[in-house]
Parts: structure tokens; sequence; C-alpha cells
């Protein structure tokens, strides 16, 4: 496998720094490590990104995160490893990735259910990373990147 070409955000000039930044931004709000990378990997899933996959099981691992959790991510509605709020972080990082599925595509029950567990920084962090998460999903599965190439 190789890819069609470098990461677009490493060719242009003065476009990786600022989605760096948006990282630090997305770290300083208060929501927990784990269920940041929970909801990258379960986006990145979602859209078949090999290399995101990788790096959030990686970065799960890193975090000292169990097999059970990391595994069973997909399927977190029928497993007893997740915590109330990260269930509901992991529902709106699913309906804020397929906005296309349905006409109401982040329902007011995904909502009210994330907006019990956090805060409007906790929610704008998870809505950044569900958006940066997302958009290197774009990235990589456009350009054929490899996963664990990085």
């Amino acid at each position: 496998m190789e890819p069609r070409m470098t990461n677009p955000a490493n060719v242009l000039d003065g476009a990786m720094q600022p989605i760096m930044d948006l990282f630090k931004a997305i770290h300083s709000g208060g929501v927990p490590d784990a269920t940041l990378e929970l909801v990258h990997l379960r986006a990145s899933q979602i859209n078949g990104c090999g290399p995101c996959v990788d790096a959030g099981v990686k970065s799960l691992r890193k975090l000292g995160e169990s097999d059970e959790r990391i595994g069973l991510a997909g399927a977190w509605r029928e497993t007893p490893y997740f915590t109330d709020a990260e269930r509901a972080a992991l529902a709106l990082a699913e309906a804020a990735t397929r906005l296309a599925d349905r006409p109401d595509a982040v329902s007011d029950d995904v909502w009210d259910a994330a907006s019990s567990h956090f805060d409007d920084k906790g929610l704008a962090a998870l809505i950044l990373m569900i958006a940066v998460t997302n958009l290197f999903n774009r990235l990589n599965v456009t350009t054929r990147q490899i996963a664990g190439a990085w």
C-alpha cells in the first residue's frame, strides 16, 4: 500500500499548526483524555479511517485503557464497560459523525444526554474533538494514508 499523496495538512504551509492548536484547546476543556480518545476512536471507526483507528487504539493503550474498552468501543451500547458520561459522549460522536443519516442528525435526546454530563467547555471540547477527528478521517481516507506509517 502506498498513500496517494502526503497528508494535505502537511503539504500546505501553516495548515497543521492551527489543527494542533485546536487539539491543545480541546484538552483544556475538562473532559477526561480517555473520553476524548474514545470519541476519536468511535468516529474513526465509523469513517473507516485506518490511521486514526490505529492512533486511537495506541493512545488509549498509552492511557492504560483495557482491551475490553478499546475493543468494544464500537459496541458500547451492549457492554458494561463505559460510564454514563462516556456513553453520552459516544452517542454525540456517532450522531455528529453521521450527519446525513437522518434529518435531525443530533437529536435533542442525544444533546440532552451529553449536556447532562458536560458543561459548555466540556461540550465544546467534545464537539471540536469530533470535528477535528472527522477532518483527519477525511484527509486520511481520501489520500489513502497508511495506518502506523506516521
